[in-house]
């Protein structure tokens, strides 16, 4: 069997890592926008809770509901910190994701170069395997 040909499988395998580590960075770069989505989300809630604090507190409100509201508002600071944190990590995991699969393309690039190295070597072999037939040929028609 041709060089060629044995490489075949490893270059499906890897071809096939590939794919799946280019999958795996697209689900990490979806949970990644979701996640800045939600920041974005939760930071314009806050910000709406808070003209509504700031017009109840203008029309006059009890000391308990201005502490409700207070309290709500922190956890809303809360909440967007660790979302913060969420799209850091995501951030993160894309970036791991992203090297994983350069290493990989790189892998294919390589093994498709070295597979394309063996078909040509296989090809001149041939062709010169063939010339060699033809001239014997010649020589026999022409030694007779």
């Amino acid at each position: 069997m041709k060089r060629s040909k044995r490489l075949k499988p490893v270059v499906r395998v890897a071809e096939s890592r590939e794919q799946q580590a280019a999958r795996a960075l697209g689900e990490a770069q979806t949970r990644l926008a979701q996640a800045k989505q939600q920041l974005e989300e939760l930071c314009q809630y806050r910000a709406d809770y808070g003209r509504r604090l700031q017009q109840a507190g203008a029309s006059g409100m009890g000391a308990a509901r201005l502490d409700d509201y207070q309290q709500f508002l922190h956890k809303l600071g809360q909440a967007i910190e660790q979302q913060t944190r969420t799209i850091a990590q995501a951030a993160r995991e894309v970036e791991e994701r992203r090297s994983q699969w350069y290493i990989l393309r790189g892998k294919v690039r390589m093994l498709d170069t070295v597979v394309c190295r063996y078909q040509d070597a296989e090809e001149r072999q041939a062709l010169r395997k063939e010339q060699q037939e033809q001239d014997e040929r010649a020589q026999r028609r022409g030694g007779s």
